[in-house]
């Protein structure tokens, strides 16, 4: 074929391509995949009958179902979870929003795109001439894959190399370099994913308090990834309080909660924002998709919503996050090894300095025993010039597939680790 430039781009060589790929080849050969390194979540049967219940309840309501499947909803979502969605913002968060702030997208990926390149790129100079591009700042790295390929021109990204604080008993916890932060120009936004994927790090409340007085001070908006964060699916687990203001940008979604089948994506945001979303979305897709907020609708004005996520989400992905660590640490006792603290998200970091090969070896080793992974060096956009050795010794290892696969893949993870740290 004969690409356009951002043909080649799409079409080309990614973290998540090579994931998923490497996920289908696996299966396709009829081997048992010991899936290490998606992002779905797990399938938690009390979650799951919840769900059920609502989807029955749905489609006993009279002509609910065929309106959630049979109609198109505004550009901006359905207004009835808007509404619902805003109401418990008040009341819980005391946030100042309405239906008018809110607006939903076929999965927070897709808002990502959108947000990006609303606010990054080539910019016409007062007298119509292009002048020089703004970018997406992200302040720590590593951050999240998916914002590698989601501007639509080149070099929207730029990025600043995370501080690490040694915690002892083999922990560390990632920060933001603000000295190197406030030397960044032409920002026209700042992201940070907040609990950050891939490293479950939650950046503490003061951190994200300065980077929204940087964005405000910049004229800039702060987009907080908030995929997995509170108040649902409210997958962290030390303190951390939700924050929104009129300059943040915040972004939800029900995939993490269990339902990433339903691809609803939600946005948080001042009404001029949300209006600019919606012409998107009418222009992308029409509208978003109906039968993700029209199951969560009576959910959310209930208040359920926080009580699954606080009873029930949260506290296993807790469990399992405690189980891992310890498996990792008394397996590999005597080898180099750091896990990044384990505060929200569903996977852990590791990082192996010094070691002898590196993670694009080490993933190539783990594939071939039937065990996925994501090797560390696709989760550094913004990045991709700076010879950081940082991105060559860490690999991300999710926990939620079924616990003896996620056991048996710790275990094998363990045994070539420590092979490659005794010169194997």
């Amino acid at each position: 074929m004969n690409l356009s430039a951002f043909g080649q781009r799409l079409t080309s060589e990614s973290g998540t391509r090579s994931l998923m790929d490497d996920l289908g080849a696996i299966a396709a050969a009829g081997g048992d995949i010991m899936n290490l390194g998606g992002g779905n979540p797990s399938l938690i049967p009390a979650a799951e009958m919840v769900f059920r219940v609502r989807l029955q309840a749905l489609m006993q309501r009279d002509g609910a179902f065929e309106r959630a499947i049979g109609t198109y909803d505004a550009p901006e979502g359905d207004r009835d979870f808007a509404r619902a969605l805003a109401g418990i913002l008040r009341r819980e968060q005391g946030w100042d929003v309405s239906e008018r702030n809110i607006a939903l997208t076929n999965g927070s990926q897709s808002a990502f795109i959108a947000l990006f390149n609303l606010f990054a790129g080539p910019r016409a100079g007062e007298d119509g001439g292009e002048r020089r591009s703004t970018r997406i700042l992200l302040p720590l790295s590593p951050e999240y894959i998916g914002y590698a390929d989601a501007g639509l021109s080149p070099g929207m990204l730029t990025a600043r190399r995370s501080t690490i604080t040694d915690l002892g008993d083999r922990l560390f916890k990632y920060g933001v370099d603000f000295e190197g932060v406030e030397a960044v120009e032409d920002i026209a936004a700042i992201c940070v994913s907040r609990p950050t994927n891939p490293t479950g790090n939650v950046v503490t409340d003061e951190e994200l308090t300065r980077l929204g007085a940087i964005a405000r001070a910049r004229g800039a908006p702060l987009i907080v990834d908030n995929a997995y964060g509170l108040p649902f699916p409210g997958i962290v687990f030390g303190e951390a309080a939700p924050a929104w203001d009129d300059n943040t940008i915040l972004c939800m979604s029900l995939s993490k909660l269990g339902l990433p089948g339903l691809r609803t994506g939600i946005v948080i945001a001042n009404e001029e924002i949300i209006a600019a979303l919606g012409a998107v979305n009418a222009i992308f897709c029409l509208a978003p998709g109906s039968l993700g907020p029209a199951l969560a609708t009576d959910l959310v004005e209930s208040g359920e919503v926080l009580a699954l996520a606080r009873n029930v989400i949260r506290p296993h992905y807790a469990e399992r996050a405690e189980r891992a660590v310890d498996l990792l640490r008394e397996g590999l006792d005597g080898c180099e090894i750091r896990i990044h603290r384990p505060e929200g998200a569903f996977f852990l970091w590791l990082w192996m300095p010094g070691l002898p090969i590196t993670n694009a070896v080490l993933y190539e080793r783990l594939k071939a025993r039937n065990v996925v992974v994501v090797s560390g060096q696709h989760f550094f956009p913004g990045l991709e010039d700076d010879d950081w050795p940082h991105k060559h010794e860490c690999i991300r290892i999710s926990y939620a597939d079924d616990w003896s696969r996620i056991e048996r893949g710790l275990g094998i993870i363990v045994e070539e680790v420590r092979r490659a740290c005794n010169g194997g």
